[in-house]
């Protein structure tokens, strides 16, 4: 089998002969150490042979596979013998490469051929982690083909295979739902960061001590916040609980230095002397330069003209600002010729309020041209007497872009995706919701209003177009304004050489770790020591000294540096004598209801007479709006 491979694979020089040979001859790969004492090992443009990449598979998942695809990708074939090695494994690889499926292919493996489980309580084996409670819904939908083409496979061939139970435990999931997954836990659980701290706060704990995979998807998305430092101290709570320390993978299209990334998936290990050293992590580098057509369109002739005045205001105390030149009345047309010329379009905007705005105003010029289209298509003598009996009524409403943002509600934003896959839409104006890995089926063009701000999201954005193997994205971006033309061709450019932004993961944030501290506490009681050893086990807080943990135990449990800080109630007890720290009365309701990093927007519910939840509006919103007032939410 012949696979045109580019990239890098980086692991163990033995790993990777085990996975490649070279097409003709020695010189078409080499190994050379890295900065962090592995080998990698480099392919070179061309076609490059490879051992069967499934030989590790068991025969259902063999069959499966090569009835659905011609061979691995280069991500899956690069990592799947670390990932079956048991290695801790990062995976760079471009959008629609498959990385998912190679994420998940090994541990559905083990999964169905290992057996019913010993103990139903402890059944999660699998955990995926997802920033987006979009895509853990994506990726739920998306697993159920493999799942059961591999049973269909396992039946003809007649070897039993234990059926896959697959659950989504997130904020959005009801009560009721959520006792039923502490009841009878499925084997691979799709949650987020947020409901996975939850359930370690709370008795769903024990449904987790099985857990032997940790899948961690749009890795980049959380490694440079405050949440992901949240997340990494979440997964060290994992370790202390699980029977067996689990396999970390984490997965993303844009992320650089990987070295610095790889060093937040895996944390450290703590020796008996209290030394750290680094968990290994094997680095899967399938990436290579993207294949994108990116165009950045400029609608107006010229964009320094924008906002000059073009009429001036008429005097008086009660006179509007003067009337300027704006670039919406020569850009909405031509997005609207855009998105008739192709099949499925996403346009991407930076604002909720400019996404609902577009979309309102795309559908009435669609509708005002097919008015006037139905016009010209009648006689003269009827044309006339139609003209009459419609002046100055509005031309029937269409419903060819919809908007999707944060504000929707999940039924909402599942009926618009839905119907964009299936054609029903041509187009949604959407904001980040839509921006990571989720699969919106046969988009051809992606249209970025403004410029995206970054490279990783500029390429995350376009990436959604052509979302599959060997497929080309398509994008266009228009600028605003001049300043934002700039901006946008720097960003077209960075990204068609790949060139991301450096991430930085941050340092010791010490209100998150004041959080899990509370919430650790809640459930156990834990010596000083081994609370400092598994804080410092998480890649965002290696570098904690010991005066700067005290301290925040000081904070949490009291002790103050000054009186204006006494009215704060503790959180926890301290006991220096046994030098334990225990929870309070009330603290594990407190770590609950007050847990992540997400901030609190104060949102407001929005219902239709019958009870329809359409979605939310944020609280200084309200607050402006007066009885009667009118809004539109979700173009709808």
């Amino acid at each position: 089998m012949t696979t045109p491979l580019s990239g890098t694979l980086r692991g163990t020089p033995d790993a990777a002969r085990q996975t490649c040979t070279a097409s003709s001859g020695a010189d078409r790969w080499g190994v050379v150490p890295d900065a962090v004492g592995h080998g990698s090992v480099r392919f070179l443009a061309g076609s490059v042979a490879t051992v069967d990449a499934l030989a590790g598979f068991s025969e259902p998942v063999r069959a499966w596979f090569t009835s659905m695809f011609p061979a691995p990708t280069a991500a899956q074939a690069a990592a799947w013998p670390a990932i079956a090695a048991g290695e801790h494994t990062l995976v760079l690889a471009p959008t629609g490469s498959g990385k998912t499926l190679a994420a998940f292919l090994w541990a559905l493996d083990a999964v169905m051929s290992g057996g019913p489980p010993t103990d139903a309580a402890r059944r999660t084996r699998v955990l995926y982690i997802s920033p987006l409670r979009a895509l853990a819904v994506d990726v739920e939908k998306n697993l159920r083909s493999p799942l059961r083409g591999i049973e269909h496979a396992a039946e003809r061939l007649g070897e039993p295979v234990q059926p896959v139970t697959v659950a989504i435990r997130s904020g959005d999931t009801p009560a009721d739902e959520r006792r039923r997954l502490v009841r009878s836990p499925p084997d691979v659980l799709i949650t987020t960061p947020e409901s996975l701290y939850l359930m370690l706060t709370s008795k769903a704990r024990e449904s987790l001590r099985g857990v032997e995979y940790v899948i961690i998807d749009e890795i980049h998305a959380m490694a440079a916040t405050k949440r992901g430092a949240h997340l990494a101290l979440t997964l060290e709570r994992l370790v202390e609980i699980a029977e067996h320390p689990p396999q970390r993978i984490g997965l993303s299209a844009t992320q650089r230095p990987l070295e610095e990334i790889a060093r937040f998936l895996g944390g450290h290990e703590v020796d008996d002397d209290g030394r750290l050293h680094r968990r290994p992590v094997q680095i899967v580098n399938a990436g290579g330069t993207p294949d994108l057509d990116i165009e950045v369109v400029v609608p107006v002739p010229d964009l320094g003209a924008i906002g000059e005045i073009v009429e001036e205001p008429i005097g008086g105390p009660l006179a509007a600002g003067p009337v300027r030149r704006s670039i919406w009345p020569a850009m909405h047309p031509r997005l609207l010729e855009l998105i008739r010329d192709h099949r499925s379009t996403l346009v991407f905007v930076n604002s909720r309020r400019l996404a609902e705005r577009l979309a309102i105003r795309l559908n009435e010029l669609e509708a005002e041209d097919r008015e006037r289209a139905r016009l010209e298509a009648l006689p003269p003598a009827e044309r006339t007497a139609e003209l009459e009996r419609t002046q100055g009524l509005p031309p029937p409403p269409v419903d060819l872009v919809r908007a999707h943002h944060g504000s929707l509600s999940r039924a909402k934003r599942l009926e618009v995706e839905d119907r964009l896959k299936q054609g029903d839409l041509r187009a949604l104006v959407c904001t980040s919701s839509l921006e990571l890995g989720i699969d919106m089926g046969a988009v051809d063009l992606v249209i970025q209003v403004e410029s995206p701000r970054s490279v990783a999201s500029g390429l995350q954005r376009i990436g959604r177009a052509g979302h599959q193997v060997g497929a080309t994205s398509k994008g266009k971006l228009f600028p605003k304004h001049r300043s934002d033309l700039v901006e946008a061709t720097v960003v077209a450019r960075q990204m068609r050489l790949g060139a991301i932004e450096a991430t930085r993961v941050p340092r010791n944030p010490l209100d998150v770790l004041a959080q899990q501290i509370v919430a650790m506490a809640a459930m156990d009681d834990w010596p000083v020591a081994a609370m400092r050893a598994l804080v410092r086990r998480s890649a965002n807080f290696s570098e904690l000294s010991d005066d700067v943990f005290a301290n925040v135990l000081d904070l949490l449990s009291g002790r103050y540096p000054s009186e204006a800080f006494a009215e704060l109630r503790p959180r926890v007890v301290w006991d220096r004598v046994e030098d334990v720290v225990r929870g309070r009365a009330g603290s594990q309701r407190l770590a609950v209801t007050s847990g992540g990093t997400i901030p609190d927007r104060g949102l407001f519910g929005v219902f239709l007479p019958d009870g329809t939840r359409v979605g939310e509006l944020d609280e200084e919103m309200v607050y402006e709006s007066r009885p009667g007032e009118t809004f539109l939410l979700g173009a709808s």
